[in-house]
Protein backbone atom coordinates (compact mmCIF):
# COMPACT_ATOMS: atom_id res chain seq x y z
CA UNK A 1 0.00 0.00 0.00
CA UNK A 2 0.55 3.82 -0.10
CA UNK A 3 3.84 4.12 2.15
CA UNK A 4 2.03 7.91 3.40
CA UNK A 5 -1.59 6.13 3.89
CA UNK A 6 -2.19 4.18 6.59
CA UNK A 7 -5.01 1.60 6.06
CA UNK A 8 -8.47 2.18 7.77
CA UNK A 9 -9.87 -1.41 8.77
CA UNK A 10 -13.60 -2.16 9.82
CA UNK A 11 -14.80 -5.26 10.31
CA UNK A 12 -19.03 -5.47 10.26
CA UNK A 13 -20.86 -8.64 11.27
CA UNK A 14 -23.21 -9.02 8.21
CA UNK A 15 -22.53 -8.20 4.62
CA UNK A 16 -26.08 -6.37 5.19
CA UNK A 17 -24.59 -4.35 7.95
CA UNK A 18 -21.29 -3.20 6.10
CA UNK A 19 -23.70 -1.74 3.07
CA UNK A 20 -25.74 0.28 5.76
CA UNK A 21 -22.51 1.61 7.54
CA UNK A 22 -20.18 2.38 3.77
CA UNK A 23 -23.67 3.84 1.79
CA UNK A 24 -23.62 6.06 5.25
CA UNK A 25 -19.80 7.01 5.14
CA UNK A 26 -20.27 7.33 1.37
CA UNK A 27 -23.38 9.83 1.40
CA UNK A 28 -20.91 11.97 4.35
CA UNK A 29 -18.22 11.99 2.03
CA UNK A 30 -19.80 13.32 -1.27
CA UNK A 31 -21.70 15.99 1.05
CA UNK A 32 -18.66 16.99 2.74
CA UNK A 33 -16.82 17.66 -1.12
CA UNK A 34 -17.28 21.08 -1.90
CA UNK A 35 -16.70 20.97 -5.64
CA UNK A 36 -17.84 17.53 -7.86
CA UNK A 37 -17.71 14.37 -6.47
CA UNK A 38 -16.15 11.26 -8.85
CA UNK A 39 -16.59 7.72 -8.12
CA UNK A 40 -14.99 4.98 -9.43
CA UNK A 41 -17.43 1.98 -9.24
CA UNK A 42 -17.26 -1.71 -8.94
CA UNK A 43 -19.01 -4.93 -9.71
CA UNK A 44 -19.94 -7.88 -7.83
CA UNK A 45 -22.48 -8.70 -5.80
CA UNK A 46 -20.87 -6.45 -2.48
CA UNK A 47 -21.24 -3.55 -4.29
CA UNK A 48 -24.54 -3.97 -5.05
CA UNK A 49 -25.95 -4.73 -1.95
CA UNK A 50 -24.12 -1.31 -1.23
CA UNK A 51 -25.52 0.87 -4.59
CA UNK A 52 -29.03 -0.45 -3.48
CA UNK A 53 -29.01 0.66 -0.22
CA UNK A 54 -27.37 4.31 -1.53
CA UNK A 55 -30.53 4.15 -3.97
CA UNK A 56 -33.09 3.89 -0.87
CA UNK A 57 -35.20 6.65 -0.22
CA UNK A 58 -33.70 8.06 2.89
CA UNK A 59 -30.21 8.06 1.75
CA UNK A 60 -31.00 9.09 -1.97
CA UNK A 61 -32.46 12.35 -0.65
CA UNK A 62 -29.41 13.60 0.76
CA UNK A 63 -27.31 12.49 -1.54
CA UNK A 64 -25.58 15.17 -3.96
CA UNK A 65 -26.18 13.68 -7.03
CA UNK A 66 -26.02 16.78 -9.63
CA UNK A 67 -22.13 17.01 -8.84
CA UNK A 68 -21.28 13.77 -9.06
CA UNK A 69 -20.00 11.48 -11.42
CA UNK A 70 -19.55 7.87 -12.30
CA UNK A 71 -16.65 6.12 -13.74
CA UNK A 72 -16.37 2.19 -13.94
CA UNK A 73 -13.11 0.29 -12.82
CA UNK A 74 -13.71 -2.19 -15.36
CA UNK A 75 -16.28 -3.77 -17.44
CA UNK A 76 -16.87 -7.40 -19.62
CA UNK A 77 -16.68 -6.66 -23.04
CA UNK A 78 -20.69 -7.02 -23.34
CA UNK A 79 -23.70 -5.02 -23.94
CA UNK A 80 -24.48 -3.21 -21.70
CA UNK A 81 -28.11 -4.53 -21.41
CA UNK A 82 -26.19 -8.08 -20.47
CA UNK A 83 -26.45 -9.83 -17.23
CA UNK A 84 -22.89 -10.06 -16.99
CA UNK A 85 -22.42 -6.04 -17.49
CA UNK A 86 -21.14 -4.28 -14.81
CA UNK A 87 -22.84 -1.43 -15.96
CA UNK A 88 -26.23 -2.86 -16.18
CA UNK A 89 -25.80 -3.85 -12.61
CA UNK A 90 -24.74 -0.50 -11.00
CA UNK A 91 -28.26 1.28 -13.27
CA UNK A 92 -30.23 -1.58 -11.49
CA UNK A 93 -28.96 -1.18 -8.25
CA UNK A 94 -28.95 2.49 -8.36
CA UNK A 95 -28.57 4.29 -11.24
CA UNK A 96 -32.16 3.83 -12.68
CA UNK A 97 -33.38 4.90 -9.31
CA UNK A 98 -31.73 8.41 -8.95
CA UNK A 99 -32.09 11.83 -9.62
CA UNK A 100 -28.82 11.54 -11.72
CA UNK A 101 -27.96 13.52 -14.96
CA UNK A 102 -27.07 11.73 -18.04
CA UNK A 103 -24.39 13.59 -18.88
CA UNK A 104 -22.73 12.78 -15.42
CA UNK A 105 -22.96 9.01 -16.01
CA UNK A 106 -19.82 7.50 -18.03
CA UNK A 107 -19.63 3.90 -18.79
CA UNK A 108 -16.80 2.04 -20.25
CA UNK A 109 -17.87 1.39 -24.03
CA UNK A 110 -18.13 -2.16 -24.92
CA UNK A 111 -19.83 -1.93 -28.49
CA UNK A 112 -19.34 -1.63 -32.42
CA UNK A 113 -15.08 -1.19 -31.96
CA UNK A 114 -12.41 -3.68 -30.41
CA UNK A 115 -11.80 -3.97 -26.82
CA UNK A 116 -8.75 -1.97 -27.42
CA UNK A 117 -10.47 0.61 -29.84
CA UNK A 118 -12.89 0.66 -27.08
CA UNK A 119 -10.40 1.04 -24.03
CA UNK A 120 -8.89 4.12 -26.06
CA UNK A 121 -12.22 5.81 -25.70
CA UNK A 122 -12.35 5.57 -22.33
CA UNK A 123 -8.77 7.03 -21.57
CA UNK A 124 -9.47 9.98 -23.69
CA UNK A 125 -13.13 10.38 -21.94
CA UNK A 126 -10.90 10.18 -18.60
CA UNK A 127 -8.43 12.61 -19.47
CA UNK A 128 -11.25 15.37 -20.90
CA UNK A 129 -12.68 14.99 -17.00
CA UNK A 130 -9.45 15.24 -15.62
CA UNK A 131 -8.53 18.19 -17.69
CA UNK A 132 -4.88 16.66 -18.48
CA UNK A 133 -2.85 13.98 -20.58
CA UNK A 134 -0.56 13.03 -17.77
CA UNK A 135 -1.42 12.73 -14.05
CA UNK A 136 -0.53 15.56 -11.77
CA UNK A 137 -0.89 16.37 -8.44
CA UNK A 138 -5.00 16.33 -8.27
CA UNK A 139 -6.36 13.07 -8.11
CA UNK A 140 -8.42 11.71 -10.71
CA UNK A 141 -11.30 10.16 -8.02
CA UNK A 142 -13.01 11.05 -4.81
CA UNK A 143 -13.87 7.30 -4.19
CA UNK A 144 -12.54 4.62 -5.67
CA UNK A 145 -14.68 1.12 -4.77
CA UNK A 146 -12.98 -2.20 -5.06
CA UNK A 147 -13.68 -5.87 -4.39
CA UNK A 148 -11.32 -8.80 -4.00
CA UNK A 149 -11.17 -11.58 -6.10
CA UNK A 150 -10.09 -15.07 -4.87
CA UNK A 151 -7.34 -14.94 -6.73
CA UNK A 152 -5.91 -11.41 -5.55
CA UNK A 153 -7.22 -9.81 -8.58
CA UNK A 154 -8.45 -6.38 -8.56
CA UNK A 155 -10.88 -4.55 -11.49
CA UNK A 156 -9.72 -6.63 -14.28
CA UNK A 157 -6.11 -6.87 -12.97
CA UNK A 158 -5.26 -10.51 -12.91
CA UNK A 159 -2.35 -12.21 -11.58
CA UNK A 160 0.72 -12.63 -13.96
CA UNK A 161 -1.00 -10.44 -16.41
CA UNK A 162 1.42 -8.23 -18.51
CA UNK A 163 -1.25 -5.42 -17.72
CA UNK A 164 0.16 -5.37 -14.12
CA UNK A 165 3.29 -3.24 -15.23
CA UNK A 166 1.58 -0.55 -17.21
CA UNK A 167 2.37 2.51 -15.35
CA UNK A 168 1.79 4.92 -18.66
CA UNK A 169 -1.70 3.80 -20.12
CA UNK A 170 -4.45 4.34 -17.84
CA UNK A 171 -7.32 1.84 -19.48
CA UNK A 172 -5.90 -0.95 -20.80
CA UNK A 173 -8.16 -4.60 -23.15
CA UNK A 174 -7.86 -7.07 -21.23
CA UNK A 175 -8.28 -10.17 -23.98
CA UNK A 176 -7.44 -13.82 -23.19
CA UNK A 177 -7.47 -13.62 -19.37
CA UNK A 178 -10.72 -15.08 -18.30
CA UNK A 179 -13.86 -16.10 -19.86
CA UNK A 180 -14.58 -13.10 -21.51
CA UNK A 181 -12.72 -10.43 -22.90
CA UNK A 182 -12.73 -7.34 -21.05
CA UNK A 183 -11.49 -3.08 -20.22
CA UNK A 184 -9.61 -2.64 -17.49
CA UNK A 185 -8.58 0.66 -15.43
CA UNK A 186 -4.76 0.41 -14.86
CA UNK A 187 -2.70 1.05 -11.71
CA UNK A 188 -1.75 4.66 -12.20
CA UNK A 189 -5.84 5.23 -12.99
CA UNK A 190 -7.05 3.25 -10.02
CA UNK A 191 -4.38 4.65 -7.64
CA UNK A 192 -5.03 8.42 -8.38
CA UNK A 193 -8.24 8.28 -6.25
CA UNK A 194 -8.57 10.64 -2.72
CA UNK A 195 -9.96 7.31 -1.19
CA UNK A 196 -9.75 3.69 -2.15
CA UNK A 197 -12.41 1.70 -0.22
CA UNK A 198 -12.03 -2.23 -0.48
CA UNK A 199 -15.29 -4.05 -0.33
CA UNK A 200 -14.56 -7.71 1.06
CA UNK A 201 -17.20 -9.88 2.32
CA UNK A 202 -17.00 -14.06 3.12
CA UNK A 203 -15.65 -16.88 4.26
CA UNK A 204 -13.93 -17.55 0.73
CA UNK A 205 -12.34 -14.04 0.80
CA UNK A 206 -10.10 -14.96 4.57
CA UNK A 207 -7.10 -16.31 3.06
CA UNK A 208 -6.57 -13.36 0.16
CA UNK A 209 -7.55 -10.94 2.11
CA UNK A 210 -5.05 -12.13 4.88
CA UNK A 211 -2.11 -12.46 2.19
CA UNK A 212 -2.97 -9.27 0.72
CA UNK A 213 -2.65 -7.47 4.22
CA UNK A 214 0.60 -9.62 4.17
CA UNK A 215 2.05 -7.55 1.23
CA UNK A 216 2.18 -11.19 -0.83
CA UNK A 217 3.32 -9.42 -4.24
CA UNK A 218 2.22 -12.35 -6.75
CA UNK A 219 -1.34 -10.97 -5.91
CA UNK A 220 -2.74 -7.34 -8.06
CA UNK A 221 -4.12 -5.97 -4.89
CA UNK A 222 -0.76 -6.29 -2.79
CA UNK A 223 0.52 -4.20 -5.73
CA UNK A 224 -1.80 -1.61 -5.37
CA UNK A 225 -0.02 1.82 -3.87
CA UNK A 226 -3.09 4.33 -3.97
CA UNK A 227 -1.82 7.90 -3.52
CA UNK A 228 -3.88 8.91 -0.96
CA UNK A 229 -6.26 7.34 2.20
CA UNK A 230 -6.67 3.33 1.87
CA UNK A 231 -9.95 1.71 3.95
CA UNK A 232 -10.89 -1.81 4.06
CA UNK A 233 -14.61 -2.62 4.91
CA UNK A 234 -15.18 -6.42 5.65
CA UNK A 235 -17.78 -8.66 7.04
CA UNK A 236 -16.41 -11.08 9.64
CA UNK A 237 -16.32 -14.37 7.77
CA UNK A 238 -13.14 -12.56 6.04
CA UNK A 239 -12.08 -11.27 8.55
CA UNK A 240 -8.76 -12.83 8.82
CA UNK A 241 -8.52 -11.36 12.25
CA UNK A 242 -11.71 -12.53 14.06
CA UNK A 243 -11.63 -11.69 17.71
CA UNK A 244 -12.54 -7.94 16.31
CA UNK A 245 -15.82 -7.18 17.49
CA UNK A 246 -17.96 -6.18 14.00
CA UNK A 247 -18.06 -2.41 13.21
CA UNK A 248 -14.93 -1.98 15.92
CA UNK A 249 -11.80 -0.64 13.78
CA UNK A 250 -8.59 -2.85 13.60
CA UNK A 251 -5.02 -2.15 13.24
CA UNK A 252 -3.76 -3.64 9.99
CA UNK A 253 -0.62 -4.94 11.58
CA UNK A 254 -2.93 -7.32 14.12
Amino acid sequence: MSAGAVPQERVFATPDELARDVADWIVARARAAERRFAVCLAGGSTPKRLYQRLATPALAAKFPWERTHWFWGDERFVPHDDAESNFGMACDALLRHAPVPAENIHPIPTGGRSPAACAAEYEAVLKRFYGAETFGAKPLFDLTLLGLGENGHIASLFPGSPTLAERTRWVLPVVGESSLDRITLTYPALERSVVVAFLVVGERKREVLARVRAGDPALPAARLRPAGEVDWFTDRAADPYPAVSAGEPASAGE
